[in-house]
Formats: C-alpha cells, structure tokens, sequence
C-alpha cells in the first residue's frame, strides 16, 4: 500500500503549495472584480509508487513558459517576486510539465516517485 515518507509529503506539500500560490499571483492578478477564478488539483496513484499532482487553473497564460522556467525570471515588479516558482517545483519532484495558453490558463504535472 501506500506509505510515503514524512520527507516525501513534505516535499509534495512545498512543491503543491508553490504552484497553487503561482496561480493565485499570477494567473488572476488581472482579473476584474467580480469574477472568479478557479484553481483545480487532481491527485493519481500510480502502483502505490508514484504521485502525479495537476494543478490547473483558467487565468492569463503564460506567454513563454521556457522563460517562465529560467531562474529569476519575474514579470512582477522588481524585488516583488524571485522568480523561483518553478525551480522550487522542480527541486521537490521528479519531473514537472507545464503547458499554459494565453487567455486561456495553465496546467502544471508534478510527478513524485516513492521509495519503498
């Protein structure tokens, strides 16, 4: 059965925690008062080995998702935000995929694989 370490939660929990704060920040700083935006998390098992966590959500896009990636990048006012949300990411997981359409929103895969 499942019985992941208390390292690899806590891991999953920085990880899960950095994307969802990314999608309240950035995908609804525009959006107008009034509106809702929606922040979606599905969680797979796979074997009792692996976790995969897809958080989505229906904001902006992002429009270059590989500059997005590079370390320090921000489209935040300077010294608002490090421009470290995905490197954290990728450093709590296995292998991170982000697919984001402008206007339309983003989809971030996390895969997280557990030691017996």
């Amino acid at each position: 059965g499942l019985n992941p370490t208390v390292e690899e939660l806590a891991d999953l929990r920085c990880a899960v925690s950095e994307a969802v704060t990314n999608c309240i920040v950035h995908a609804y700083r525009d959006l107008p008062e009034g509106q809702i935006g929606y922040i979606y998390i599905s969680v797979r098992l796979y074997d009792a080995r692996e976790i995969s966590v897809e958080i989505s959500d229906n904001g902006c896009g992002i429009p270059d998702v590989e500059r997005a990636r590079t370390p320090f990048y921000t489209t935040g006012p300077e010294g608002e935000r490090c421009g470290m949300g995905f490197l954290v990411m990728e450093s709590f997981t296995d292998s991170l995929t982000v697919k984001s359409r402008v206007g339309k929103g983003t989809t971030v895969l996390m895969r997280k694989i557990l030691h017996p």
